[in-house]
């Protein structure tokens, strides 16, 4: 079988479920990531969008199913062991360190997922290297007019860009996105895409996002849950155009 390497398959989850007593919060889910994609997932609230995100970062444990990173099978592995595997995850709620700078909080994940943390102290080369990479993915995201100042003191949409700049300075091959574009202006919101559309060739990127004008411009694949179960996938054209999706969200407004 010929693979296609800029589109092999990274992550890979298989009949993913979680249930929390009588509730099915994610329902049988499959879902493939590819190098070079980006693959929004989209629902209603409480759709299972979130718990999908946390059962393949190792945060929830599954109740059923398997995951698969870099070929090889992580279910059993815990959200570090993920992590060093180069799995990256921006998280909804805030975990920056307020009172850092936006360098220092960039420098410190670098720096988390050295693969050797406890020689710090005696390696000044693992100090150039979490301050080269604290500079590039600060230059990546467009935050250097802001890198020296103390991350509790910059806009709301800054500080989105700086969580997204922090996952991506653990160097991980695979980016969860749990709704990077939360409360953003129209041009925060324009930047973040592009940055996306950028680093999308060296990773596989996971999007879920209200947003769907940002989803429909930029996702090569997307996934619609409803009630923890997918209902269809596709690229924006056909997801666009399916049946299930249209009553699932016109049905939701109605």
């Amino acid at each position: 079988m010929i693979s296609n390497h800029h589109h092999e398959i990274v992550l890979r989850g298989k009949n993913l479920t979680r249930k929390w007593g009588g509730l099915v919060a994610v329902n049988r889910v499959n879902i493939e990531l590819k190098k070079g994609q980006i693959h929004a997932v989209i629902g209603t609230n409480g759709a299972g969008k979130s718990t999908l995100i946390n059962l393949l970062s190792g945060e929830i444990e599954l109740s059923d199913g398997s995951v698969e990173l870099l070929g090889q099978d992580v279910t059993k592995s815990l959200q570090h062991q993920r992590a060093r595997l180069g799995l990256g995850k921006s998280y909804q709620r805030n975990t920056i360190f307020n009172e850092l700078t936006v360098f220092e909080n960039c420098r410190l994940s670098a720096q988390a997922n050295f693969q050797q943390p406890w020689k710090f102290w005696q390696d000044g080369q693992s100090c150039k290297f979490s301050n080269d990479q604290a500079m590039f993915v600060i230059q990546k995201t467009g935050l250097e007019h802001i890198m020296h100042r103390p991350s509790g003191e910059i806009s709301h949409g800054q500080k989105r860009q700086l969580e997204v700049a922090m996952c991506l300075a653990t160097n991980p091959q695979v980016l969860l996105l749990d709704e990077p574009l939360a409360g953003m202006g129209a041009d925060e919101t324009d930047r973040m895409l592009s940055f996306l559309m950028e680093i999308r060739k060296d990773h596989a990127i996971l999007l879920v996002e209200h947003d769907m004008d940002a989803v429909f411009k930029v996702a090569d694949v997307i996934t619609v849950m409803v009630n923890g179960s997918v209902i269809a996938h596709g690229t924006a054209t056909e997801v666009k155009e399916n049946k299930d999706v249209k009553l699932a969200y016109l049905g939701e407004e109605a």
